[in-house]
């Protein structure tokens, strides 16, 4: 499993919820940050100064040490992802069509509001009411919560986002799509059920590498494969599995490591991955990390 040493000796902090707060850490200490549970999907700004996260479905940003927070827009989100300038942010809500699309919104700017990214025929009509969302509780097991988890990743060079769903909904059950914010195209890169293909499953929770070159995200295929990790070559689209099987929520730390929601000691963990040699070393007891750059 590894040993205490590659904890200590890591360099960057890496924020991650338990039991529905939010803590940060880089070694054997870490520091809360955001309490009172309903707290999920941190994510770090660009220049590692502020955190993105939901509270309940609602969107907030915080400083590093948890001061500062600011409720960024009524609009319920999803799984946030920030501009690589820092200037916006990236989340999922419902789009025009009924079905979940992808907005971007200032950052910074009071009362802003969200602009349309996907599905791009929908940046030309009215932003469609504010669903009503009562706050629950998530339940069943954490596949079930996977499945629907609108969690989108913005890539580092600004010029795509990666979403669950898109136009690919319309010939597969289900699917996972890179989209152009430029064209408004959309690129299929996992698909399940319809479309001819017979299996059943879900793609979620993407992840870019630093350089853009690899994407990352949580699978699970019925009956064949459980939830498990898969790295995607984004130029040559060769793609394979990290980790093993349980993982989920995969973030970069460099080309050679990550950190991952694994099972441990009976319940979830973050852990520390060796992509290349497949060493993993147990971090803090949580989920859902994020990785702090640019520090």
């Amino acid at each position: 499993m590894g040993g205490d040493s590659r904890v200590a000796g890591l360099k960057t902090l890496v924020a991650y919820v338990r039991d529905g707060s939010v803590y940060v850490s880089k070694g054997k200490g870490e520091v809360k940050v955001a309490g009172g549970r309903g707290w999920s999907r941190p994510r770090w700004s660009p220049d590692g100064d502020l955190i993105a996260a939901l509270k309940g479905s609602q969107l907030w940003t915080m400083k590093a040490d948890g001061t500062g927070k600011r409720h960024v827009t009524t609009r319920a989100a999803s799984g946030p992802s920030w501009a690589p300038d820092g200037r916006a942010i990236a989340f999922s809500s419902v789009s025009c069509s009924g079905g979940p699309g992808v907005y971007a919104i200032s950052a910074t700017e009071a009362d802003a509001v969200p602009e349309v990214l996907f599905p791009s025929y929908c940046r030309d009509e009215e932003l469609p009411p504010e669903p009503v969302v009562t706050a629950a509780e998530a339940k069943g097991s954490v596949k079930e919560r996977l499945r629907g988890d609108d969690a989108v990743a913005w890539s580092p060079d600004g010029s795509k986002v990666a979403f669950r769903g898109g136009d690919c909904e319309s010939v597969y059950d289900s699917c996972l799509t890179v989209g152009d914010v430029a064209s408004g195209g959309e690129r299929t890169v996992a698909a399940y059920g319809g479309g001819g293909l017979q299996n059943s499953g879900f793609a979620v929770v993407p992840s870019w590498r630093g350089d853009g070159r690899r994407l990352a995200w949580t699978a699970y295929e019925r009956g064949n494969r459980p939830l498990h990790v898969v790295e995607y070559d984004t130029v040559s689209g060769v793609r394979r599995d990290v980790g093993v099987t349980q993982d989920r929520e995969f973030a970069y730390l460099d080309e050679s490591r990550g950190v991952v929601t694994g099972s441990f000691k009976g319940g979830s963990w973050v852990m520390i991955v060796d992509l290349d040699g497949g060493g993993r070393v147990a971090f803090h007891r949580g989920s859902q990390p994020s990785v702090q750059p640019g520090k």
